[in-house]
């Protein structure tokens, strides 16, 4: 790691990870620093942009969205235009939760979250109204094996 995550900030950091509920009196005691200390730690990784945000994780299963579609995205329009209009659609779009710009063979890939297959359907055909695409498959997940949001700090 490079900066200011010395060992001390890294366990804070896997910490929040792990538990950003925790009180910086639980924080504090867990990295063994004073609970002043290790309030301004947590600023400055703040402040440095070692952390973009706070956010509650929540049950998609019992929020009625247990579909998870990897999409797939080919097109042979590359200009800016059409990045930017299709940038516009998937900020727009509550079901896209990632999209990437890939390298390879696929152009783009999009995480989306829904109902069901016709919530999918739903989604696709809003899509192509949207930004005209060459190619557009979905696989859709049948069992989730990994999925974090904690970063291999110990790799960093």
């Amino acid at each position: 790691m490079s900066g200011k995550v010395d060992k001390k900030n890294q366990k804070i950091l896997e910490s929040l990870q792990s538990d950003v509920s925790l009180s910086i009196e639980e924080l504090a005691e867990s990295v063994s620093l004073s609970r002043n200390a290790c309030w301004r730690r947590i600023r400055a990784l703040e402040n440095d942009g070692y952390i973009l945000r706070k956010v509650a994780l929540l049950n998609p299963d019992l929020l009625g969205l247990p579909l998870v579609a990897l999409v797939q995205i080919r097109t042979n329009q590359h200009e800016q235009g059409w990045l930017e209009k299709f940038r516009q659609a998937v900020n727009e779009m509550p079901e896209v939760v990632t999209a990437w710009r890939m390298s390879g063979d696929l152009d783009y890939m999009l995480r989306i979250r829904v109902n069901s297959v016709a919530g999918y359907d739903a989604f696709y055909q809003r899509l192509i109204k949207r930004v005209p695409m060459n190619d557009v498959s979905a696989s859709f997940v049948l069992e989730e094996l990994k999925d974090t949001t904690e970063l291999p700090l110990d790799q960093a």
